[in-house]
């Protein structure tokens, strides 16, 4: 698999998974969903859901033992690029992969601010464009977007495995 062919199958991932609603309630089952799956497989990973707007608004966070605070920082990070692009931060890691380029060289924006690794998706309501983020951090990158496509999936009843990247590049 190409990194251009992940980039666009991740692009289908963002147009099909879209919520009906969002809202505290949401995010607790979402949220407990990414924790169950996390405790089954048994990951340490920290998982962050938040409403964008000023200022962003906690939905739901878990830290599962293993991780440290560096995991809280780089749910931050990797939010901030959802919340500013739109897009998932793996498959804006990726378009800069691509273009064999950098996030502070394209975007002039802090590298201390933003993190174009995998793990954070947006939230796609219907009627209402993308409100916020689901962020996991703690596995290597695609695992921590897979992780979150996966909760979505269940979330949403599709199909895992139609929407799930092919095997690593």
């Amino acid at each position: 698999m190409s990194i251009a062919e992940d980039i666009a199958h991740i692009a289908r991932q963002e147009r099909e998974l879209i919520l009906p609603a969002f809202g505290p309630e949401a995010a607790w089952l979402l949220g407990t969903t990414l924790r169950d799956l996390a405790i089954q497989r048994g990951y340490a990973i920290v998982i962050d859901i938040r409403r964008f707007g000023q200022p962003h608004q906690p939905l739901f966070y878990a830290a599962l033992p293993g991780t440290t605070p560096d995991n809280a920082r780089w749910v931050q990070r990797k939010s901030n690029v959802v919340a500013r692009f739109y897009r998932s931060s793996y498959s804006l890691g990726l378009k800069l992969q691509l273009d064999n380029t950098t996030f502070a060289e394209k975007y002039s924006l802090p590298d201390a601010d933003y993190a174009t690794h995998g793990g954070s998706f947006p939230l796609h309501v219907a009627e209402a464009g993308i409100i916020g983020s689901v962020t996991v951090s703690g596995l290597p990158q695609r695992a921590d977007h897979e992780l979150a496509v996966e909760a979505l999936c269940l979330h949403t009843n599709r199909s895992y495995a139609d929407l799930r990247l092919p095997s690593a590049i």
